[in-house]
């Protein structure tokens, strides 16, 4: 079987015309046969693709031809097949949206760097508030250990939430980490900006720190969530820790799905008896929507939903 990898790749450098940069980029990526997402903005380019080995191999060499990405470092992971269905570039105002008013220029400010060895002491430091930069169903289904978890649902609500929590952090060392670093870059300059003086970064994200031979992932629990077709991928190679829950029924899970109301969407653990016993659906609400998914892909007649609905209203009555 010919073997793939996928791609995790991001660099902050001036591109001058993001539109015409990204058609040209996807007709480029079309011709190797890749498939992924990349986002392009006048502040630099951030993406994942995958493909074959030769053929990711060939848009590596391509990129380190372009003086303005000869550095750019590469994450990659081996795998199976595709990690997406489609290949898409989109040109875009910003690579990760914070919407701050005072924008932050990553190669002017940012954190401290600090490479695997030197984050895993540092989770150790008891004077260290470590802060995850990610979203609430990143952290949920795994996270560093003692990590603070913003309740954000979207990267852009985290300063509103630092400068809500300010006391949780003030006087403290803050160290932040997100998947493969590009967050953490604009968030460590925005936490430097609003004050605090001692901020440092996880360099290259999750991703890196569990490839690094020596902490092999060490202090991480749960899995990390990605944003392609295989959902989740390990970290810690020296233990397995669960720290998902069934968003029904509280016990150990690292399975997402989506809400089946499309309105609604929202990312859920559970497992899959679960997924059937409550329609994939967060609430009673999305379960009677008429675009409901979960009813539609069963062809479920009103009756039985309606069976379905009973008996998780008996459930709940017996548990009140």
């Amino acid at each position: 079987m010919e073997k793939y990898q996928v791609l995790l790749y991001y660099k902050y450098v001036k591109i001058e015309d993001p539109e015409a940069y990204a058609n040209e980029h996807l007709e480029f990526c079309n011709d190797l046969g890749l498939k992924g997402r990349i986002l392009i903005a006048e502040e630099g380019i951030n993406g994942t693709v995958s493909g074959t080995v030769e053929q990711t191999n060939k848009y590596v060499e391509a990129m380190h031809h372009d003086p303005r990405f000869s550095d750019m470092v590469f994450k990659i992971d081996e795998a199976d097949g595709h990690a997406f269905k489609k290949m898409k570039v989109r040109a875009r105002p910003e690579l990760v949206t914070l919407r701050l008013e005072d924008d932050v220029d990553p190669n002017q400010t940012t954190g401290k760097y600090l490479e695997p060895k030197e984050f895993y002491e540092a989770l150790k430091d008891e004077n260290t508030v470590v802060l995850d930069a990610r979203n609430d169903y990143e952290y949920d289904l795994g996270h560093f250990r003692g990590a603070i978890r913003p309740d954000i649902e979207t990267f852009r609500e985290l300063p509103d939430w630092v400068r809500e929590n300010k006391d949780k952090l003030e006087g403290k060392r803050v160290i932040t980490y997100c998947t493969g670093g590009i967050r953490c870059e604009k968030f460590s300059g925005f936490l430097l900006k609003e004050g605090f003086d001692d901020v440092a970064q996880l360099h290259g994200g999750i991703v890196t720190y569990g490839k690094d031979p020596e902490v092999k992932g060490e202090l991480w629990d749960g899995q990390l969530y990605v944003f392609d077709e295989r959902i989740a991928v390990p970290v810690n190679k020296k233990e397995h820790v669960v720290v998902g829950k069934d968003y029904y029924d509280g016990t150990p899970c690292e399975r997402y799905v989506n809400c089946a109301d499309p309105d609604c969407n929202k990312k859920i653990l559970c497992s899959e008896e679960n997924e059937h016993k409550y329609m994939r659906s967060c609430s009673h609400e999305c379960r009677v929507s008429p675009r409901n998914r979960y009813i539609i892909e069963h062809n479920l007649s009103p009756e039985a939903v309606q069976e379905r609905l009973d008996k998780i209203e008996q459930e709940n009555s017996v548990k009140a």
